[in-house]
């Protein structure tokens, strides 16, 4: 895994910008997230921004939060008997993978657009 980022403390739109931005620095594939990293990683932002007393907001707070939740749950023991009968639990991250992608598809879209109307 590559070490931990040199945060630039720029603004984010939203929870998600910080998360994509930090799955795209370190070339992370977007449906295997190393949640223990991208965790650290991002309670390490928000040290930095309430350091500099950059106002993050809830929704930053929230995600943290999330983050941890998912973090603590794929650290549960697996019950064998449910692996076994193959209703295994859903991968924790799931959740969260479809939220990136689908802001990812959206940012993709409005860079798009903004880039077509400056040609």
């Amino acid at each position: 895994m590559s070490p931990p980022l040199n945060f630039r403390l720029e603004q984010y739109e939203g929870p998600l910008d910080l998360l994509l931005d930090l799955i795209r620095r370190q070339q992370i594939d977007i449906k295997d997230i190393p949640i223990a990293t991208i965790t650290a990683q991002y309670l390490q932002y928000m040290e930095k921004a309430r350091e500099m007393d950059i106002d993050l907001g809830a929704e930053f707070v929230y995600m943290a939060a999330t983050l941890i939740h998912i973090k603590s749950k794929m650290l549960l023991p697996r019950d064998p008997v449910l692996e076994k009968e193959g209703e295994g639990p859903e991968d924790p991250r799931q959740e969260l993978v479809d939220r990136l992608l689908e802001h990812e598809r959206f940012k993709n879209a409005a860079e798009m657009r903004c880039s077509s109307r400056s040609a």
